[in-house]
């Protein structure tokens, strides 16, 4: 249960989400969507989470910035995010890129994604913002880190997570004094500093920022008039400000979110195929790292209107179950076996087939006599009868995209070549 000290600050607040980025990492799941909008854990969306975030925190004015591929993202959030009330003093913004301050220009960068919408987020007047990235999995309440930003004075707090050296070279690194204050910030560092006392540790960046509105207005016209700058917010906002302001650190661990059952932090950036793979996983694992039952943190998405899970025969070789698996809305498990997978809405596997280890988006069809083991299948795929997949690592690279861990991704393309 989080704590919180006096008014809350976070009705006086909006979380503006950036969710513009493609993720070519994840390859073809991002060919015609968002990395925001790509599905996970068997019902949700990758964006999901930080505007779950934000509505449990208690923050009820949002912003949402787009620009790649945007459309299966937009009619996402139409479907399960329309549920804001003027009348409520609560609102939700889609911002597509639209040219707005240049007719050359889309946002050119993470800042400039904030600056072009200054006017619209000014008609709102929230006295604190909260920027996110609409692209990570986790669970946290933005109260606590807005409660630390007001008691500390800062012109900016930093949310960041406590990293292996090594693994810190991708992120944006901090190094602090005692006092948690940002000494310097630095983007994916060759030699990441360390934190004081821990020298195998670093502090690495979430991409959440917290700002007093006016002073990130006015960080947000300097930087637009500055030649030479990214527009981007690791790049120049934050460099800037640690050197002549005062930038916070504030860490995961205060304010992360767990159920009782979950013992440790749950952060995961999905950008690759093998991270995305292995986060899904996760979710099936008999105590989860992230507990997606928890009720009083939910998940918020679109609530498909479709008929329950079917499991059906029950004849030896032909029994339809599902071990150690989510099964979702309107899949039919038809005499198959599913096996530490996650079945998105309207999947339907036919007779003597199987899934070992599988992340089926919604829609797919698998044929009768088909085995699959460490697949992806992107949305709508129909798998040939017989087919295997798993088996003959040569034989998979040539047909379908295999990563070095061995989970293969397929699509539609994919199978059409086949043909």
């Amino acid at each position: 249960m989080r704590e919180t000290y006096g008014q809350p600050l976070a009705r006086d607040a909006m979380a503006y989400v950036l969710a513009g980025g493609r993720g070519s990492r994840l390859w073809e799941l991002t060919d015609n969507r968002a990395k925001p909008a790509v599905y996970f854990g068997g019902v949700s969306r990758i964006i999901d989470f930080a505007l779950s975030n934000a509505i449990n925190s208690g923050i009820r004015r949002i912003g949402v910035a787009t620009q790649y591929k945007a459309h299966s993202l937009i009619r996402h959030m139409q479907r399960a995010w329309n549920f804001m009330r003027p009348e409520r003093n609560e609102s939700f913004d889609i911002l597509p890129a639209s040219q707005r301050i240049s007719e050359s220009l889309w946002y050119e960068g993470t800042a400039d994604a904030v600056y072009q919408n200054i006017d619209i987020i000014a008609s709102h007047a929230p006295k604190y913002m909260v920027i996110l990235a609409g692209d990570h999995i986790y669970k946290m309440d933005y109260e606590i880190m807005l409660q630390q930003h007001v008691a500390s004075g800062a012109d900016v707090t930093i949310g960041c997570l406590v990293v292996p050296c090594e693994e810190a070279k991708g992120f944006g690194v901090m190094a602090v004094d005692a006092n948690s204050v940002i000494t310097d910030f630095v983007e994916k560092p060759e030699n990441p500093p360390s934190i004081p006392g821990d020298p195998a540790n670093s502090l690495a960046s979430m991409g959440i920022y917290v700002f007093d509105t006016k002073f990130l207005f006015e960080q947000l016209r300097l930087d637009a008039v500055t030649p030479g700058s990214s527009r981007d917010f690791g790049k120049d906002i934050i460099p800037h400000i640690v050197k002549n302001g005062k930038a916070v650190a504030h860490r995961f661990t205060d304010s992360c979110i767990r159920a009782a059952e979950e013992i440790g932090e749950y952060w995961r950036d999905v950008g690759t195929v093998d991270a995305y793979f292995e986060a899904n996983l996760d979710l099936t694992d008999v105590v989860p790292k992230l507990n997606m039952y928890d009720r009083d943190w939910p998940i918020w998405t679109d609530q498909v209107v479709a008929a329950p899970a079917k499991f059906v025969h029950d004849q030896d070789g032909r029994r339809g179950m599902a071990i150690s698996s989510l099964i979702s809305q309107d899949c039919i498990v038809s005499g198959a076996v599913a096996r530490r997978s996650l079945l998105f809405t309207g999947v339907k596997m036919g007779s003597f087939s199987s899934v070992d280890e599988g992340v089926i988006l919604p829609y797919c069809n698998i044929g009768r006599g088909a085995r699959l083991s460490r697949v992806i299948l992107d949305s709508g795929v129909r798998i040939p009868e017989g087919l295997v997949v798993g088996e003959d690592p040569v034989l998979d690279a040539k047909r379908f995209r295999r990563t070095d861990n061995g989970v293969c991704l397929i699509n539609k393309a994919m199978i059409e070549r086949l043909k």
